[in-house]
């Protein structure tokens, strides 16, 4: 079994002069980057949570992990078995619960792939292997909740 290593940065930028003094004295403002890459993300906390709903939250990033693995896949899936994909756009969903103690999780995922394939015979293999999927993403294997996915394959025009 082969094993890899990632490595991120998250520090907090959000401290407005009396550090976490209370709960709404500190902005939730955070910067996320990695080692020898260009990026860096500027987030926060939903606005459910008192963050600053122009940056991305921890919610949207892991569900854009999910929605990004799983085109990883289905493109090399598509590239395995002959179907020629020419656009993809996922516009993907979760829905994430609240405890009474005010913990949570996600509750569920909704994939809803839109591909473009070069030829109608690819559709209902375009469609099937979506289906696949998780069985080798990472991402999908390692949640505890259920993924779905909702494909819409049309061909280009």
């Amino acid at each position: 079994m082969k094993e890899y290593q990632f490595q991120t940065k998250v520090e907090w930028t959000g401290n407005t002069g009396s550090g976490t003094f209370d709960a709404r004295s500190y902005d939730r403002s955070h910067t996320i980057s990695v080692p020898n890459k260009k990026q860096i993300i500027e987030a926060s906390s939903s606005s459910f949570f008192r963050g600053d709903e122009s940056k991305l939250n921890p919610q949207e990033l892991f569900l854009s992990a999910i929605a990004s693995c799983h085109l990883m896949w289905y493109l090399q899936y598509c590239a395995e078995n002959g179907v020629i994909v020419l656009e993809y756009q996922d516009h993907a969903e979760a829905t994430i619960e609240e405890f009474e103690n005010g913990g949570g999780k996600f509750k569920s995922v909704l994939l809803k792939p839109q591909v473009i394939v070069s030829e109608k015979s690819m559709i209902p293999l375009a469609i099937e292997l979506h289906k696949t999927l998780g069985e080798k993403c990472f991402i999908a294997n390692s949640c505890n909740f259920p993924i779905y996915c909702e494909p819409i394959i049309n061909v280009e025009e």
